[in-house]
């Protein structure tokens, strides 16, 4: 198998990695982003918050642990809501984000910013 297996390996993992790059970036450009952001390390987090209609800071949040995983779930239902899709989706978006990333990028759904609740309201 050698060189072929491993040649083949290689050519499908980055035609992978270019759909999902892709995905990501129609993605923020439905939610009026600009796409080439999410290239960039850090600031394409701080894309995603904003699409989920949270705060730029909460970019900080990702470097606490355990708090990261929490503030990912709150995000993806976010995203999911805002993008017109259930609770459902957006635990797909948190475990199969590959997946359902796609979906929301190259599918049908519109984005529609819902506000969050604010603190002490």
């Amino acid at each position: 198998m050698g060189y072929f297996g491993s040649g083949f390996f290689v050519l499908v993992w980055l035609a992978f990695i270019i759909f999902e790059i892709a995905a990501m970036w129609k993605v923020l450009v439905k939610a009026g982003q600009p796409g080439w952001g999410i290239l960039i390390p850090f600031y394409n987090i701080y894309l995603i918050l904003k699409v989920a209609g949270r705060p730029g800071w909460w970019l900080i949040l990702y470097f606490v642990p355990i708090v990261n995983l929490i503030i990912e779930i709150i995000v993806a239902l976010d995203i999911a809501r805002n993008f017109g899709k259930g609770t459902g989706f957006g635990i797909g978006l948190f475990f199969l984000s590959f997946i359902f990333f796609p979906i929301l990028g190259f599918g049908s759904a519109t984005y529609k910013r819902v506000e969050t609740a604010k603190p002490g309201m």
